[in-house]
């Protein structure tokens, strides 16, 4: 955060975690977060968390979904929701001055919804559409079919969202057992920012979410095995090819985490300049996309670069990834290029500091695995730390044993 920040921690009675950062700002934010994501599920509920999240929203024991939905959005604010593989977030972005209203209604939803069963036949409709929708978009199915390869025998693979059939089977009462057993004080944080005073979010948060008792709930998440890369191609088709290179590396509480992300910025993030959109599309027009991203879990990483082109010219394509690739392996960059490098991505990370929602949701996260928010300066001296020698070991991990996934 390019901001000064001044952040305060508490842990209320019941074991629920709060994070607080005070800005002055007409808008204020605030949601929980909960350890808990499709990662989660067993076989046969696949999609459960993700259907949770949306239903959520659709009554307590007071309040009928309309009521819930009119809350936040009647003074101009917004009620939201997401699910990932291993979190849920649960938040609400509003005016100045509302953040009782807030806090009041989250606390419901956490502890009081009831997923009326008609409400659940109807947004099951909904999220059906979103499934069809989604394999529709191969650009989109891609990364799923891909982190069934890479997680093979891990529920780090499956889809998010779920089927139509495990759809059928969220009953009120699975998704009431589901709420009780993994939104808990322990299993959750809560996270604000705003103008609102440290002692004034403690008071509200404490006197909303008394009623949650505390609870113990081990999460048991398997490490993903070892597994042979794997070079794939199915046939969809598509008039386009889609396609995936990519590699297991350190997850989020490695001490590589930073110079991973570097890593992949250089390689393939949302700058022009990345080594591989000059390589692919500027100079040479094969592509549309092409970029590099990041999936960083408690365990374990991945890198997967993605692009669409031509069928005909996947090939020549890939020959041109390999290339950057192996040419990172090689030898280390020079100094003046990373360093280079470096004041892009802290430069971009200044610029996503304007984006508050993202900021607070980041807030959150940071807080639930990490027990603490780094400053924005942390970071950049971070940044600052890593040695090309580090940068070339990545490349190497990436280089040595990529998998690759093509549909077409």
């Amino acid at each position: 955060m390019s901001e000064n920040q001044i952040i305060t921690y508490h842990t209320l009675s019941n074991g629920l975690r709060i994070v607080h950062r005070q800005v002055q700002s007409d808008v204020e934010y605030c949601g929980v977060a909960v350890n808990v994501g499709s990662r989660d599920e067993v076989a046969g509920q696949y999609g459960l968390a993700h259907f949770v999240e949306h239903t959520i929203f659709k009554g307590t024991r007071k309040r009928r979904s309309s009521h819930i939905i009119n809350r936040m959005e009647t003074i101009g604010g917004e009620l939201n929701a997401y699910t990932t593989k291993e979190e849920t977030m649960l938040y609400s972005v509003f005016p100045k001055g509302n953040l009782l209203r807030a806090v009041e209604l989250i606390a419901d939803l956490v502890a009081n919804s009831q997923f009326p069963d008609i409400e659940l036949d109807k947004e099951r409709e909904v999220v059906a559409d979103e499934i069809n929708s989604y394999l529709d978009s191969p650009a989109e199915a891609i990364f799923d079919d891909f982190d069934d390869l890479l997680f093979a025998d891990s529920q780090l693979g499956h889809n998010i969202l779920g089927t139509e059939e495990s759809l059928a089977g969220f009953t009120s009462k699975v998704c009431r057992e589901y709420l009780s057993k993994y939104y808990i004080p322990s299993n959750m944080v809560f996270y604000y920012m705003g103008a609102s005073t440290d002692e004034v979010v403690l008071k509200t948060v404490e006197r909303n979410f008394k009623a949650l008792l505390p609870q113990e709930y081990s999460l048991e998440r398997i490490v993903p095995k070892e597994i042979q890369p794997f070079d794939i191609k199915r046939q969809i088709g598509s008039h386009q090819a889609h396609s995936i290179i990519g590699a297991k590396l350190p997850g989020m509480y490695s001490a590589m985490r930073y110079p991973i992300a570097l890593f992949a910025n250089i390689l393939g993030g949302p700058g022009m300049n990345s080594l591989l959109n000059v390589a692919l599309r500027e100079r040479r027009g094969l592509v549309y996309t092409v970029d590099a991203s990041l999936s960083m879990f408690t365990d374990v990483g991945a890198l997967m670069i993605y692009f669409g082109c031509d069928p005909a010219d996947v090939k020549r394509c890939r020959r041109l990834i390999n290339n950057q690739l192996d040419r990172l392996a090689s030898s280390s960059m020079s100094d003046k290029a990373v360093d280079a490098a470096k004041r892009q991505y802290i430069g971009q990370l200044a610029v996503a500091s304007e984006n508050r929602e993202q900021v607070v949701l980041s807030i959150g996260r940071a807080m639930l695995y990490y027990g603490s928010v780094s400053s924005y300066n942390d970071s950049v001296a971070r940044i600052k730390a890593i040695t090309p020698e580090q940068l070339r070991e990545i490349a190497q991990r990436v280089a040595s044993s990529p998998s690759i996934l093509t549909l077409s």
